[in-house]
């Protein structure tokens, strides 16, 4: 039978009754050690805020350039902002991605210690400053997007009490980490992608393994996202699910249970035809952190996989040599359009 991504009834974690409550770790557990993903239905992020953000998100991406380069995260060092296409490479050999994003995160004030101390991605939103007609239409981006994001992190809470008990731990052992947390959400659009184009090459999103702890997506109705699953060799395709948050482990997870979770590979290719959207929230978790192997996942006397490491230090090294990887992509062809227009002028 072919691999899938289950689809977990998130409610039950809820109820009073243990045995109900536990069914759901249990699945959970499971899902985290064979691929890291699962999705979830039944929990408490409404639907009609789900709806509301990604029709500001499609309102967004629809105004014109120079409206979205107004609030470039290219303003900022802090990662906030719009995202232009072909910014970032996460597979290694293959293009530029073929989409567009805008990072939204805690609006914190410029007198917040994160900022002055230049924290892993902490600061002030940036919002356009054109394009919308209205002040209300602004308004109303900011306030869906918001309300969005701050339900969803709270929800990124509850799933982690869910993953503490599946690892024998106190429902509150994530309660440091989260305490100051840094969360960064992207909305994300992916164009048509071009029939004729090399799937070997062209991507939504690259194939990578996520920096963080934990990742809470929602899509839209297109598919296109696809999870390795190394036991079959293949790749698994993840059907949207309507108001379903697919939930993934990051590689901070993955340091944490010393492998015994796992931060698994996956990708997006829009070969729908039509336009995708998606909104991943990323929770990092608090900067200052330490992240270092749980005793309960090794053996007495069995050596960590991974040396200790702060949430800011190992979040940082991913995003730098990702996006670096694309600049570095965007220098050669300048190079290579350089030395090509030297050629014909010598001629």
């Amino acid at each position: 039978m072919a691999a899938t991504i289950p689809i977990i009834d998130f409610s039950d974690f809820y109820s009073p009754d243990p045995a109900v409550k536990q069914a759901v770790v249990d699945q959970i557990r499971e899902q985290c050690g064979i691929n890291g993903f699962f999705q979830i239905t039944g929990h408490r992020v409404p639907a009609a805020l789900q709806q509301n953000v990604l029709h500001w998100s499609k309102q967004f991406f629809a105004l014109p350039d120079a409206a979205k380069q107004s609030c470039s995260k290219d303003n900022n060092t802090w990662n906030r902002g719009y995202e232009m296409l072909r910014s970032q490479i996460l597979e290694e050999g293959t293009q530029p991605e073929l989409k567009e994003g805008f990072y939204i995160g805690a609006d914190l004030p410029t007198d917040h210690p994160y900022f002055l101390q230049k924290k892993l991605n902490s600061g002030p939103n940036q919002w356009p400053v054109a394009g919308f007609d209205t002040p209300g239409q602004l308004e109303g981006f900011k306030t869906g997007t918001m309300d969005y994001y701050n339900a969803t992190v709270a929800l990124a809470g509850d799933v982690l009490q869910a993953l503490a008990l599946s690892l024998s731990l106190p429902p509150t052992f994530f309660d440091e980490f989260l305490n100051g947390a840094v969360a960064t959400m992207r909305l994300l659009h992916y164009p048509v992608q071009p029939p004729d184009s090399d799937d070997k090459l062209t991507r939504g999103i690259g194939a990578h393994t996520d920096f963080g702890a934990i990742t809470l997506l929602l899509q839209d109705d297109v598919d296109g996202l696809q999870v390795w699953d190394k036991h079959s060799s293949t790749w698994i395709d993840v059907e949207p699910v309507p108001g379903a948050y697919v939930v993934n482990l990051g590689n901070l997870m993955q340091r944490w249970t010393n492998e015994k979770y796992i931060s698994n590979v996956h990708r997006v290719i829009n070969r729908s035809g039509r336009e995708r959207f998606s909104i991943p929230i990323f929770i990092s978790g608090n900067p200052d952190y330490v992240v270092e192997c749980i005793p309960n996942c090794k053996a007495p006397g069995e050596p960590s996989k991974f040396p200790p490491t702060t949430v800011e230090a190992a979040v940082s090294s991913g995003y730098a040599e990702s996006y670096g990887r694309a600049q570095r992509f965007k220098q050669g062809l300048e190079r290579a359009a350089g030395a090509t227009a030297a050629v014909a002028a010598s001629a």
